[in-house]
């Protein structure tokens, strides 16, 4: 008996050939009904081809990866940022929301019969003539696409989604019944979900989707499809171009050399670009969190660039991404890294004392670096602190408090391996924090519009994660974002050391983002109640990351300053002057008041000179381990 190929009768080729085509009538007809005027077009033959091997294309890959990932995409879906926790969360809650209700459902139809005839009263009106373009109750950046008002069926879509999300959220801010820490966590869940459902998600429910697939005939999914899979496989969400950037090219570009290096971290010592340098340097302590590259992503943004255009010998630490070898890392190990860098410094430099800054968890950590330093008799080794939206009271901690209940902490716990967390788990993290604009406005753009990747050196930062020694990132949950200890006068213990916050007598520079969603301004100022020294606060435009990375050149946002003795932000607010553009010309100056003795740019104050041994060009190895 002769084996036969599938497809080599005739008869196989015009079973193949017309099940080709229904395949691309079934593609085209399911989206064809959504754009007006689409089904009167006769369709060319070429044309049903075309949508026929997008069908085949999306089919082919879907089985590909299906028979490829068996058993393995679970966990990646975790790491993108899983959606059906907070799902569960959700509906674990809803009875405490009035959704079923007589009273709320009766209120909640009315409320929508109104604005369903108002919205189709205007296009009545607007069709004869007589009347401007609808102007619609509800907006939203998410729906600013004219097609989204063109046309009733979507406007009616998108309003009554906004309706129904505005009244939920409501809901779960009038919730009753609820722990203060339940009821943010019904409040974030119902956020979680209602981003989620949005019609702007769905190829189906998105007439500009819609109409990018008529026009490519289904290419666009394809392509979609293609960065779907991709981002499965690496288990991250993609947010610019991988290729676009690399480290010490066209990032992280700032000369200097790596002096120092030990298991944890490499320091890197900038070299000067002025003739006279302060006396005292400045030593920088980026979050291990993420790359220390954020505060020199390009020579326009670079604050390392600038801070040595200055006249600062400027020093960064460049964090180890945790291994197996980290296994044992505590927060002390960091807090002795500081202790050692700054040692180190003022050692190779023969100084007494370094300015310091440090940003998000390592400026909390400086804190706690302080504070050990003032208990052994050392403080003057550190000159002036500077603080980039750090935390030390966790109480208004925001939104990340809700991923840090009991149930959240075993979950971590069981994703380490070898003693680490994958960094991936965190970026999901800080994603679902801003849901809108870092997962769906790129599912909406990567998978269904399919569009090239942008270009985007705070996207590509973004998107280089860290991982973190696992031991440390239990306890510091625990101990701070949880039991909130760190503010209790030697209930921690840090390097056998009794850590109070209140024996800080160093001079401090806060900095806090009025928008920031990670370290709230409200938390941040908190810090100036545990000081027994001077301290400046400054609240800057923007977040987390803007509201630090704003070079003077750049023109945006806005700082304020209150020269009183407020006791709370809000009179700080309230008594605050503001000023337009960047708070770094402020910084620079109260930097010059604490240490304003210069020196020659001589010596060791230029890395790599004669006779200084150095260990590699910045910005080191450590910041490419992954």
């Amino acid at each position: 008996m002769t084996n036969k190929n599938l497809g080599d009768s005739p008869a196989d080729s015009v079973v193949f050939e017309d099940l080709f085509r229904q395949q691309g009538e079934a593609m085209r007809a399911m989206f064809a009904p959504l754009v007006p005027g689409a089904e009167a077009v006769t369709t060319d033959p070429a044309d049903l081809q075309h949508w026929a091997m997008s069908a085949a294309k999306l089919q082919k890959m879907w089985l590909d990866f299906s028979a490829e990932q068996a058993g393995q995409v679970e966990p990646m879906l975790g790491r993108l940022g899983d959606i059906g926790k907070w799902t569960q969360t959700f509906m674990a809650m809803a009875g405490q929301l009035p959704i079923a209700h007589a009273e709320t459902q009766a209120k909640l139809w009315n409320e929508s019969v109104a604005l369903w005839s108002s919205v189709m009263g205007q296009f009545v009106s607007a069709g004869t003539g007589n009347a401007a373009p609808p102007q619609l109750p509800r907006q939203d950046r998410r729906f600013k696409d004219k097609r989204w008002h063109e046309q009733p069926a979507f406007a009616l879509i998108h309003q009554t989604y906004l309706l129904l999300s505005e009244k939920l959220q409501q809901m779960a801010d009038e919730a009753q019944g609820l722990s203060p820490e339940r009821k943010e966590q019904l409040r974030f869940a119902t956020k979680v979900v209602t981003d989620a459902l949005s019609p702007a998600n769905f190829p189906l429910t998105n007439p500009v989707v819609i109409e990018r697939t008529m026009e490519t005939k289904g290419e666009n999914l394809v392509k979609g499809v293609e960065h779907l899979l991709d981002d499965l496989r690496k288990g991250q969400l993609t947010h610019t171009d991988p290729d676009a950037f690399e480290l010490g090219r066209n990032i992280a570009v700032t000369p200097g050399k790596v002096v120092h290096e030990t298991p944890l971290f490499q320091l890197i010592q900038y070299t000067p670009t002025t003739d006279e340098v302060f006396e005292t340097p400045l030593l920088i302590f980026p979050p291990w969190i993420n790359r220390f590259y954020i505060l020199d992503l390009n020579p326009q943004k670079s604050f390392i660039r600038w801070a040595v255009a200055q006249g600062l010998t400027v020093f960064v630490v460049s964090w180890k991404s945790a291994d197996a070898s980290m296994a044992d890392v505590m927060w002390d190990d960091y807090v002795r890294a500081q202790i050692e860098a700054i040692d180190h410094v003022r050692e190779r430099l023969k100084v007494p004392a370094v300015h310091t800054i440090g940003y998000c968890v390592a400026g909390t950590t400086l804190a706690a670096t302080l504070a050990v330093l003032a208990r052994r008799g050392e403080a003057d080794k550190v000159a002036s602190a500077t603080f980039f939206t750090a935390q030390v009271d966790f109480e208004d901690a925001g939104d990340l408090k809700n991923f840090i209940d009991d149930g959240q902490l075993k979950m971590l716990q069981s994703l380490s391996t070898d003693g680490y967390l994958d960094g991936r788990y965190m970026a999901a993290t800080f994603n679902a924090l801003r849901g809108t604009d870092l997962i769906w406005n790129y599912v909406v753009n990567n998978y269904l519009l399919g569009e090239d990747y942008p270009a985007f050196d705070l996207l590509h930062w973004n998107g280089d994660t860290t991982n973190l020694p696992s031991r440390w990132h239990q306890a510091y949950l625990c101990d701070l974002y949880r039991d909130n200890r760190l503010i209790i006068p030697d209930a921690m213990v840090v390097d056998d050391t009794p850590v109070d916050l209140r024996r800080i007598a160093t001079p401090c520079y806060i900095q806090a983002g009025r928008e920031d969603h990670i370290a709230p301004p409200n938390s941040v100022w908190k810090l100036t109640r545990h000081l027994s020294g001077k301290w400046k606060f400054v609240l800057a435009g923007s977040g987390h990351i803007a509201g630090v990375v704003n070079p003077p050149e750049a023109g945006k946002y806005q700082y304020w300053l209150n020269p009183n003795d407020p006791a709370s932000l809000e009179e700080f607010v309230a008594g605050a002057t503001e000023t337009k553009g960047s708070w770094w010309p402020d910084w620079i100056e109260w930097m010059a008041e604490q240490a304003p003795k210069r020196v020659a740019a001589k010596g060791k104050r230029i890395p790599g000179g004669k006779g200084d041994r150095v260990i590699e060009d910045a910005p080191g190895r450590y910041v490419r381990s992954r």
